[in-house]
């Protein structure tokens, strides 16, 4: 097998390997893998919190990259039907960021990457890389809930903003606010099999309507402010309207651009299998046919050669289902 799974920086466990399966998603910050080894005597006792690092020459080239690293045991699994195996489930370390609460309060007019230098300093991760999201934000109160769940609400703020899309991630030389579909090498999907295309309504709007949030006068109920209408596709779809009502939104140009980014008429995801390409993350571009597309998920099987799954979606609909709703 042409991957390494190094524990501690010290044991080299590669030969026990039987298997490794890995798993990247915009559902999850994480990069999660699974590694099946047959035990031996010899081996080092292997304990939850112990760094791992798993690497694999990435396609068309000769040399070890690391593909999940720093990682970290999260779960040890052991079995005896006759030989003793052991079931690894691994994770990168944004697995802190997912699994620790706090609370944080914002002042209004930071930006994303702001906040993401004070998440990164408070749970001792180093940054790798951090772009300038741009859009300032407003005042945040957040209680009791994940980090990683406070940092998203920053990144879907940007994005309703108008900002860009990001993504925290993972790498060697640690944590990455990465903006999706930015990667240099986008790769050519070919020789897949199993695909699978969808296509539908569900979810659409072809008319939207931002609301103030609405008040009451003098003890009477009033009707909602509109604060901007915007309509697209209506003779083609028919008139679906959804209804926003953001206290973030404080001006009609503001109002105008979230309706916009509202307006959605046919969804299209693509699922396909194939050959692995073992660098493909998720959120990554890649070309299927004459389509740029972005990677919603990837689950792998890393062998000689590995195979890949991928849920395939366009940058419009990946903004839409993960960072508007």
């Amino acid at each position: 097998m042409s991957y390494k799974v190094i524990l501690q920086d010290k044991y080299d466990l590669s030969a026990l390997v039987e298997a490794i399966n890995l798993r990247d998603s915009l559902e999850q910050v994480a990069y999660q893998g699974t590694v099946n080894m047959v035990a031996t005597p010899d081996m080092p006792p292997i304990n939850p919190g112990m760094s791992i690092r798993i690497s694999g020459i990435p396609y068309g080239k000769k040399d070890y990259v690391p593909l999940l690293h720093p990682g970290v045991v999260w779960e040890v699994e052991s079995s005896n039907n006759g030989t003793k195996r052991i079931t690894l489930t691994v994770y990168d370390r944004t697995i802190y960021l997912d699994k620790s609460e706090d609370e944080y309060l914002f002042p209004a007019k930071q930006t994303a990457s702001q906040r993401f230098k004070k998440y990164a300093a408070d749970w001792n991760l180093k940054i790798a890389k951090l772009p300038d999201t741009g859009k300032k934000l407003g005042r945040s109160v957040y209680r009791t809930q994940s980090i990683y769940a406070s940092m998203f609400a920053d990144l879907r703020e940007t994005a309703k903003a108008g900002g860009k899309l990001y993504h925290p991630r993972m790498i060697s030389s640690g944590l990455e606010l990465y903006e999706l579909g930015s990667n240099k090498d986008v790769y050519i999907l070919e020789h897949v099999t199993d695909t699978t295309q969808s296509r539908t309504l569900e979810g659409a709007a072809t008319q939207v309507k931002v609301l103030a949030t609405a008040a009451s006068e003098s003890g009477k109920e009033v009707p909602s402010k509109v604060m901007a209408i915007e309509k697209k596709d209506t003779d083609k779809f028919g008139l679906l309207q959804a209804i926003i009502q953001d206290d973030e939104v404080k001006s009609k140009a503001a109002a105008t651009e979230l309706a916009k980014s509202k307006l959605r008429g046919i969804q299209q995801t693509i699922s396909l299998n194939g050959p692995d390409i073992n660098t493909i993350r998720a959120g990554d571009a890649v070309m299927f046919g004459s389509l740029k597309l972005l990677v919603i998920s990837v689950s792998r099987e890393l062998g000689n050669p590995g195979s890949m799954s991928l849920e395939l979606g366009t940058y419009d609909d990946v903004k839409r289902r993960f960072y508007l709703e």
